[in-house]
């Protein structure tokens, strides 16, 4: 049979008439109790960590066909962007112009989480493509890479309905936000057997054990880690009649794949011209 115990509030006042001599402030009955709680052999209760939902494979591939599906160039670049630098969608609202690196094939986050400045890689491949949606937002003298018809950048609320409205579309059981693509990601260049120490650099992450190590490492070991692996990323290739006959342009037939670079003709989402010959993925 379990003893009944004083109220906590009696043995508060109990307590107080002790401890009202040492002229206790807050920091003092934190160390204090902390101390009580070592004493009395008291465990702190660990809240369990759900793990996060990852999406499959399947349901990254059927997310990505109504992405296609919707011919808007932009929406395409914001969901590709994500997919390949893992950032947070604090970090990809900030980008600017400015901040790529074609030449390396590296964008510079400024001030992302902690305050802190990093470097992220994306693919060869996702190179010309990227070039290309610079190029435009240039022509329209805008300062970040993403920004609304309304000129002005996207805030976190806004991507995250871009993306919310493409899940719906897809019919996914949740919705995929840019930190479901992040997830995704990581989890997947874990899969692929690249150490915690080379992702680290790129996720933003820190911990007290691996901050040693993170500090002794190359960012171009991590590049040539990430440019091997990243060409395994889940295939997504569609085939789709692009064009408007009634603007007066003949629909052709365009191969677009995440994971093998393709010669193709790209068509402008807005119906002007053909813009050429492109490699992309």
């Amino acid at each position: 049979m379990t003893e009944k115990r004083t109220s906590a509030k009696k043995k508060a006042r109990e307590l107080s008439k002790y401890l009202r001599v040492e002229r206790p402030d807050y920091a003092y009955m934190k160390s204090l109790f902390q101390h009580l709680r070592t004493e009395l052999e008291i465990e702190v209760p660990k809240a369990s960590k759900k793990l996060p939902y990852v999406p499959t494979e399947e349901e990254l591939k059927r997310y990505y066909d109504v992405v296609w599906k919707s011919k808007n160039f932009q929406d395409m670049m914001i969901v590709k962007t994500l997919m390949y630098t893992g950032i947070r969608v604090s970090e990809l609202v900030n980008i600017r112009i400015t901040d790529i690196d074609f030449h390396y094939c590296q964008i510079r986050i400024n001030n992302g989480k902690g305050s802190k400045d990093r470097i992220v890689p994306f693919p060869q491949s996702f190179k010309e493509l990227l070039a290309m949606h610079a190029d435009t937002m240039k022509k329209k003298h805008a300062v970040y890479l993403f920004e609304s018809s309304w000129k002005k950048k996207y805030t976190d609320r806004g991507i995250r309905k871009i993306l919310a409205k493409y899940s719906d579309e897809a019919q996914l059981t949740q919705n995929l936000s840019p930190h479901k693509l992040r997830h995704f990601l990581l989890t997947w260049l874990k899969k692929q057997g690249i150490d915690d120490a080379l992702i680290q650099p790129y996720s933003g992450h820190e911990s007290r054990k691996s901050l040693e190590v993170y500090s002794k490492l190359a960012i171009t070991d991590a590049q040539n880690e990430y440019n091997e692996v990243i060409k395994k990323i889940p295939n997504l290739t569609h085939m789709f009649a692009l064009g408007d006959n009634d603007a007066g342009i003949t629909p052709i037939f365009t191969v677009f794949s995440f994971t093998a670079i393709e010669v193709v003709i790209v068509l402008s989402f807005t119906n002007d011209i053909i813009f050429g010959v492109k490699t992309f993925i």
